[in-house]
Order: C-alpha cells, then sequence, then structure tokens
C-alpha cells in the first residue's frame, strides 16, 4: 500500500491550508472587529453576541437551500471545477474587500457573502476527495488536509495579528490593519488554491444532461431525497452527524464572539485560539494514523464524547485560564471529528454521485451551524446570559452521539 502522498493529493490538501485562513479570521478577528464596530454603533454586548450568530446562522441555511442543488449540477461530467472556482472566487473576492464598511451591518452583510462563498465551494472540495484519492487513503488523506490546514493558516494569522496588535506603532490606523489583514488572507486562499485548480480533473462523474442541467439536477436530487431513508446507513449518518456537527461548529464560530461577550482580554483570546490550532495539527495526524488500526466509527464516538465534556465545561466559563484550557481541549479532537467524518462518508456513498451527497452532508457540516448558533443566541437573549446559551450544546452531542451508536451497529 502506498504511504506516501501523491501530487493531486497535497494539491487538495493544500487548498485546506488556504481557506483554513478565512476559517480562522472567523473565530478570531471577524467578531473582535465586528464587536468594535457594533459598540461605536451603541449595540449591547449580548446583542452583538446574538446578531453575530444569527448572521452565521443565514449563511448556513442559505447554503443549505444551495448546496444540494448546485452538489447535483457538479455531478456532471465537467461542471465540478468550474463550480468550484465559481465560489471560491466569490469568498475570496467578499474576504479581499471586507475592511471597506465602516457600518457593522454593511460589515455583516459582506461577511455573509463571503462565507457562503467559502462554504459553497467547500461541497464541491470535499466531494474531490472520491477523486483525488482511493477508498483505503480516504482518512489519511482528510486527516491530513485538516492537520495542515491548521499549522498552515496560522501563517497568515500571526501576519494578521501582529498587523492588529501593533498597528498603532506600524504608523497606520486601525482599518488600514484590517485592510491589510483581510487582502493577506484573500491572496493567501488563491494563491493556495491554484495547483488544484490546474491539476484536478473530475474521475467520477454522470453523463452532462445535454438540456436543462438544472432542472434534470432538481428532479435527480429529488428522487434522491425520497429514496435515501431507504439507504438507511446513509440518511441515519446525516441525521447523527447534523447534531454532533452543529455543535463543533458552534464552538468554533462563536468561540472568541463569547470570550468577549464575557469580557475576557481580547489578546488573551487570539493566543488562546492561536493554541487550539497548533495543537489540532498533531492531533489531527495522531487520528490518521489511529484510523489505519482502529474502526473509524469508534474513533468518531470518542471524538462526540470529548465534546460533550467540552461543552459541559464551557457553561461555568469565567476566567482567562478556563478559556485556555477550553480552547487546547477543543484543539485535541476538533481535527479528528471533522476529517474522520468527511471520510467515513465519502466511504459509504456512490462515488459517482459524491457532489450531489456532499451538498448534502454539507447542509450539516462545514461551515454549518445553523440550529446550535441560533439556539446559543436566543438562549443569551433570552436570559441576558452568555453561559446558558452553551449548555444546549451538550445536548446536541449527546443526541448525535445516540444516533451515530445507532449507524455503527448497521452493515
Amino acid at each position: 500500500m502506498q504511504t506516501k502522498l501523491t501530487k493531486l493529493e497535497k494539491y487538495w490538501i493544500l487548498y485546506d491550508v488556504g481557506n483554513s485562513a478565512f476559517t480562522l479570521l472567523i473565530s478570531t478577528i471577524f467578531p473582535i472587529y465586528f464587536n468594535s464596530l457594533s459598540a461605536a454603533a451603541g449595540v449591547e454586548e449580548v446583542d452583538y453576541l446574538a446578531y453575530w450568530g444569527y448572521a452565521t446562522s443565514l449563511a448556513t441555511l442559505i447554503v443549505a437551500l444551495l448546496g444540494p442543488v448546485l452538489g447535483t449540477v457538479a455531478d456532471n461530467r465537467g461542471y465540478k471545477k468550474k463550480l468550484f472556482a465559481g465560489s471560491m472566487g466569490v469568498g475570496i473576492a467578499g474576504l479581499a474587500v471586507l475592511w471597506v464598511p465602516s457600518s457593522w451591518l454593511a460589515f455583516l452583510a459582506l461577511f455573509l457573502l463571503a462565507r457562503v462563498g467559502y462554504s459553497v465551494s467547500l461541497i464541491f472540495y470535499d466531494s474531490m476527495l472520491t477523486d483525488v484519492t482511493e477508498p483505503q487513503r480516504m482518512d489519511q488523506v482528510s486527516s491530513y488536509g485538516y492537520a495542515w490546514g491548521y499549522v498552515g493558516s496560522c501563517i497568515p494569522f500571526i501576519l494578521s495579528l501582529v498587523l492588529v496588535l501593533f498597528y498603532e506603532k506600524l504608523g497606520i490606523t486601525v482599518q488600514a490593519a484590517m485592510g491589510a489583514a483581510f487582502l493577506l488572507n484573500a491572496v493567501w486562499w488563491l494563491a493556495c488554491s491554484l495547483p488544484l485548480l490546474r491539476n484536478y480533473r473530475q474521475k467520477y462523474y454522470v453523463e452532462k444532461r445535454q438540456q436543462q442541467v438544472i432542472r434534470s439536477s432538481f428532479r435527480q436530487l429529488w428522487q434522491t431525497l425520497r429514496k435515501i431513508q431507504e439507504k438507511k446507513k446513509i440518511f441515519l449518518f446525516l441525521v447523527a452527524f447534523f447534531f454532533y456537527i452543529d455543535g463543533v461548529y458552534t464552538i468554533i464560530d462563536m468561540a472568541t464572539a463569547y470570550g468577549s461577550a464575557l469580557g475576557l482580554d481580547t489578546q488573551g483570546l487570539l493566543v488562546a485560539l492561536l493554541v487550539t490550532q497548533l495543537v489540532a495539527f498533531p492531533s489531527a495526524v495522531v487520528f490518521a494514523r489511529l484510523a489505519k488500526t482502529r474502526d473509524t466509527g469508534k474513533l468518531i464516538r470518542v471524538c462526540i464524547l470529548a465534546y460533550t465534556a467540552i461543552a459541559l465545561f464551557a457553561i461555568q466559563l469565567d476566567r482567562q485560564w478556563e478559556f485556555w484550557l477550553l480552547a487546547v481541549c477543543v484543539g485535541l479532537f476538533q481535527g479528528g471529528v471533522q476529517a474522520l467524518s468527511r471520510s467515513y462518508f465519502a466511504r459509504i456513498i456512490p462515488a459517482e454521485n459524491s457532489g450531489e451527497f456532499f451538498g448534502l452532508f454539507d447542509i450539516c457540516g462545514k461551515g454549518a451551524s445553523f440550529l446550535g448558533t441560533s439556539l446559543v443566541s436566543v438562549t443569551a437573549q433570552i436570559t441576558g446570559s452568555a453561559n446558558s446559551g452553551v449548555a444546549v450544546l451538550a445536548v446536541l452531542f449527546v443526541i448525535g452521539f445516540l444516533i451515530f451508536s445507532r449507524v455503527q451497529k448497521m452493515a
């Protein structure tokens, strides 16, 4: 069995390095910058956390509506790369101009555009896994994607931190510093995407429908949705994944917003989340190696249980050192649960319909925390406490664990 990564596998992994820079900004600098814009407009801290959560939820809803149809279209011969390039371009362009608005509402609107482009591109990217590697190598390649994404994204992030934290010493305004940081990350994302764009070829596909591709794709998607309950393992996995990954991405998306709402030191929050990335790199590699000798499903269940404990711990969080501990624990299991879920799903679906199925997968998956962020936001506003909002996440993990345990018992 081949152990070294092929060039195409490396190019696929490199895109994770590029887009992960955007992911890191979402969970760190974006909410802090949004907090400063909203505070200047007189928005209360609890409302700021809620508005950020609502924007994230709306982006997820848009992707949920677009994703399955676009994924089905992408399964047609010659379409996947084009749709991937287009959605990626929207995300990169949105990021590049995100520094322009001075209004918190306009910033949220541009953030929404960039996030949708980013999330849609991941539908096509994730589905490329079946084209770039073999089934027995999926755990390894998927895990390495997340691992190198974590550590690679730290490069533009550290440069961005220097700009944002020391803009006065550099003799520039905070808006100029933010603009430079956003542009830097946009260029990084683009540069890491080009090798995959140049070398990717769609290996599995359905023959192009000559007329009315969109309409026939809707029809195909509808047929799949009607039949998917017959594919009980796939259906139940998607239900389980919806619950537990919602919790995971809610923690990722709202960690800095949560810490800021609690009044914790901003610089400490940023450094703690950088530590999360650094811890996640070796952890994801370890999970890749464990998957060679251990059952992937059992490893996923370990990660879900760990996240349940993390959510319960976060309920009482009110000190800086507790946030640091939380950041380390998240890093230990973040890459494992994401990577192994992606490769587990890729193995149980038909390869020629990977775009269609990953469209459904990404409703619940990467960038999708609609239920979790909404529940956290509503609970925080009703109770007036950010801590109370986090309590609901433990319930999501328990439901996900129980359903996934049932999936594991199926042949």
